[in-house]
């Protein structure tokens, strides 16, 4: 019995080991096979293409963009002609990437004698990674110390010639300048990341392969994301006098992939960039999805009939090395971004193994659909891959697959008769089925290193919650110096404006959340979209204007400015308080301190409750709107965000006073409540208005009014308020109106910040004169004269040190 109880005890354990053993593969199964997200992408290629979607809609349109050699790059004519001679080419086009002179050296902190001794693949290769990131909505400061991958296809260049003869300015610079090794290094070393890095340097195959490892590193967790590149810059015409000797060139310059008149590649030149993560991180975190890739692979030609001819078999396995990584079958592919470049050796091979992997499973599925983007833009070699990738993936979007140029018809040295495969002569629809869209992608390098990727639709984005629309917005704009300022302003004006439908909240969360801020720096500030692109406007035509506030800060020095009346609205704080906990408390304790000498409760004010007094009334608005803002101070606090100053406007002044620990809690509380009871006797007897206009002009204007007038406030470059006599601001508001100015009467019945307020002095002083300002412990800055003010000093001219501050309640 007891050996028979053993056996039953035995195989239970077998059976638990047997089912964590099962567990566990089917776990290292579906890690291996996890699929990958296009998060962003960004380019350079020739034609003027700066943006993946410049090159979409320069491939739809089936635009050739060869064109003459540039003049950058001083190239000697005489040795492009058709005498044969060794030495010289026989073609004269090309595709050529604009201005690659142009570099913001400073923005990637670099300094000028650097920047001249750097590739520029390295240079180009900064501003696309930038690009990329951001174009993933994410800032890219926000990065700096994590294990971000950097995997960058490319080639070394000598562009600067031996370091034997180069100019003394960059002695010591070009190591690095010029080093493979640095075209990654030198992303990582910028960026700050600290994930794996290296650069690849398999020929035409090289960004595809950078790709595929960027998967593998993503699917073993070696880094949460990835950069993965691929560059070529044509800085010397190498390219064109060495295959010009073995004639594998096209006489025009053209890419005639799979044609018939197929007569040897065109070079071009570009750069393209992808940021990938795991599919499951992209959408737990909220990031766009451009793409997936379900699967890649790579292999060698191996012992075949030459270093540098393309072996069939080997690109039918790879093929389906990667339908295989993907876990599809070749029915399931609709298109494939062919490497097509155009030669009548390699083309026709390419071809017959497509047939062969693609072509003898395809039964009902129909034809495969092989095309290729060098027919528009050219071999972009060591960035090839790239421009098809981000083609494709433009295409899965769209549901379009572009026609391919330069077919006069199908090469004769493939057999396309039973119609598997077929060349795109024409763009076609590309339907949506019972399945998401899919297509291959293939590079293939000269030294005999295949690659083939699977690209897959991008799953349905989840619907954002609908935003409520907050009454102002500001956007936020930076650059590294005034004219980047300005010219992100006319960027992002010319953006928005053709976009009517994006909203206005969401686009200032966005700038705000996935933009990193740089040293010059600007907020326009509006109610309306209308008046958000005004201030952008004026911002990139550098003209003054209310809504925007432009500035350098200072390292390290955060200030919290806390306004005046009029920032208010029903509702307010309340999202944030059932959000945060540690903001809700903060709301009750300042609450608290409020509800001690007023008849009502702030959060039945807040929410708007029948019953409850209008926050329109200027005795509940100031108290409520204290109890907001000491509240946010106090979150901003918990995150370990400490000012280094405050500074108040108008009655905010009482708040910062309270923040600096100038005042208690509970008696900046009572000044508060004791002053909004004061100014009801005020009303009926003042106005105030907003002309948009610099101060020093309104000023000249009121002296006419003998003091019946004055300015009450500048709220900006060309924003001010006057406050005075009601029947003086109605004349001061016809007479800018007959001229055209804009002037606005506000929404109040007294004036505040003007002589009128000295009636109520004695009262207050009288009222707080038991209350004693403290030192505080956080500098205070007056909204009225720009200096610190003391706490001991904040108090009337009698000499009574209450709390009562003079810009708060005299002026």
């Amino acid at each position: 019995m007891a050996n028979q109880d053993e056996l039953v005890d035995y195989l239970k354990r077998a059976a638990s080991d047997l089912h964590g053993a099962r567990r566990r593969l089917l776990e290292v199964e579906a890690r291996d096979h996890q699929p990958i997200a296009i998060i962003g992408m960004a380019c350079r290629f020739p034609g003027g293409v700066d943006t993946p979607e410049g090159l979409w809609e320069l491939v739809s349109a089936g635009r050739d963009v060869i064109s003459a050699f540039p003049d950058d790059r001083g190239w000697d004519p005489a040795l492009f002609n058709d005498s044969g001679e060794t030495g010289t080419s026989y073609v004269r086009e090309g595709g050529f990437v604009r201005d690659i002179a142009d570099f913001d050296a400073d923005f990637f902190d670099i300094n000028p004698r650097e920047a001249l001794a750097m590739d520029p693949q390295q240079r180009l290769l900064l501003e696309t990674a930038w690009e990329a990131v951001e174009r993933a909505r994410i800032a890219p400061d926000s990065l700096r110390g994590s294990k971000t991958g950097v995997f960058v296809g490319g080639s070394t260049i000598y562009y600067a010639g031996s370091a034997a003869h180069a100019p003394q300015d960059v002695a010591g610079y070009l190591a690095t300048g010029l080093a493979a090794s640095s075209m990654s290094g030198r992303i990582s070393y910028a960026f700050g990341f600290e994930g794996p890095c290296f650069t690849v340097d398999t020929a035409c195959s090289s960004s595809l392969v950078a790709l595929h490892l960027a998967v593998q590193a993503l699917r073993r967790g070696d880094c949460p994301m990835a950069l993965a590149a691929g560059v070529c810059m044509m800085a010397t015409p190498g390219t064109f006098l060495e295959f010009s000797k073995l004639n594998g060139l096209a006489a025009d310059g053209r890419c005639k992939a799979f044609a018939a008149a197929a007569d040897g590649f065109g070079p071009a030149e570009g750069v393209g960039t992808l940021l990938v993560e795991r599919l499951a991180d992209a959408e737990r975190l909220g990031h766009p999805v451009f793409a997936v890739i379900r699967g890649s692979a790579i292999n060698q030609d191996g012992a075949s009939n030459g270093l540098t001819a393309p072996h069939g078999p080997a690109q039918e396995r790879v093929i389906r090395q990667a339908l295989a990584d993907a876990q599809l079958s070749a029915r399931e592919i609709d298109a494939v971004e062919g490497h097509g470049t155009g030669t009548s050796l390699g083309d026709p091979i390419e071809a017959q193994a497509l047939i062969a992997a693609y072509g003898g499973r395809r039964a009902d599925a129909g034809p495969l659909w092989i095309g290729s983007v060098k027919s528009n833009i050219g071999h972009t070699q060591a960035a090839a891959g790239m421009a098809g990738v981000i083609k494709m993936v433009h295409a899965l979007r769209d549901g379009i697959l572009p026609r391919t140029l330069h077919i006069d018809e199908p090469t004769h040295q493939v057999d396309w008769s039973d119609g598997t495969v077929r060349v795109l002569t024409e763009a076609l629809p590309w339907p949506e089925n019972d399945r998401p869209r899919r297509a291959g992608v293939s590079s293939f390098g000269m030294s005999g290193t295949n690659t083939h990727v699977i690209l897959e639709q991008a799953p349905p984005a989840r619907q954002c919650a609908p935003v409520a629309e907050l009454p102002v917005i500001p956007w936020l704009v930076s650059g590294r110096g005034e004219a980047a300022l300005r010219a992100q302003a006319a960027r992002l004006r010319d953006f928005l404006a053709g976009r009517p439908e994006l909203s206005s909240t969401r686009v200032g969360f966005s700038l705000a959340d996935s933009r990193a801020a740089q040293s010059h720096r600007a907020a326009v500030v509006a109610a309306d979209r209308e008046a958000l692109l005004a201030g952008l406007h004026s911002l990139a035509e550098g003209t003054p204007d209310g809504r925007v506030v432009t500035g350098v800060p200072s390292p390290g020095e955060t200030v919290f400015v806390f306004p005046g009346q009029g920032s208010q609205w029903v509702g307010m704080a309340l999202g944030l308080a059932e959000s945060s906990a540690v903001f809700a408390g903060c709301l009750r304790r300042c609450a608290g301190a409020v509800e001690r000498y007023v008849d009502y409760r702030v959060d039945a004010v807040l929410r708007g409750e029948p019953g409850a007094p209008s926050l329109e009334r200027v005795d509940v608005v100031q108290p409520v709107l204290w109890v907001v803002m000491v509240a946010l101070a106090g979150l901003w606090r918990s995150y370990g965000v400490e000012p280094a100053a405050v500074v108040g406007h108008s009655q905010g002044e009482i708040a910062a006073a309270c923040v600096a620990g100038v005042l208690s809690l509970e008696d900046a509380a009572r000044v508060v409540v004791v002053r909004s009871r004061a100014l009801p006797e005020l009303c009926g007897l003042g106005a105030m208005a907003s002309v948009s206009l610099p101060a020093q002009r309104v000023s000249e204007r009121l002296g006419r009014w003998c003091g019946r007038l004055g300015v009450a406030a500048v709220n900006g470059p060309s924003s001010t308020v006057v406050s005075g006599d009601t029947g003086a601001v109605e004349e001061l508001l016809a007479g800018y109106e007959a001229e055209g100015v804009r002037a606005r009467r506000i929404a109040v019945d007294y004036a505040s910040h003007s002589a009128h307020v000295e009636a109520l002095r004695e009262r207050l002083l009288g009222e707080l004169a038991d209350i004693r300002p403290q030192p505080g412990a956080v500098p205070l800055f007056s909204s009225v004269t720009g200096e610190r003010v003391e706490g001991a000093g904040m108090g009337g001219s009698t000499g009574t040190p209450t709390c009562v501050p003079r810009c708060a309640s005299i002026r």
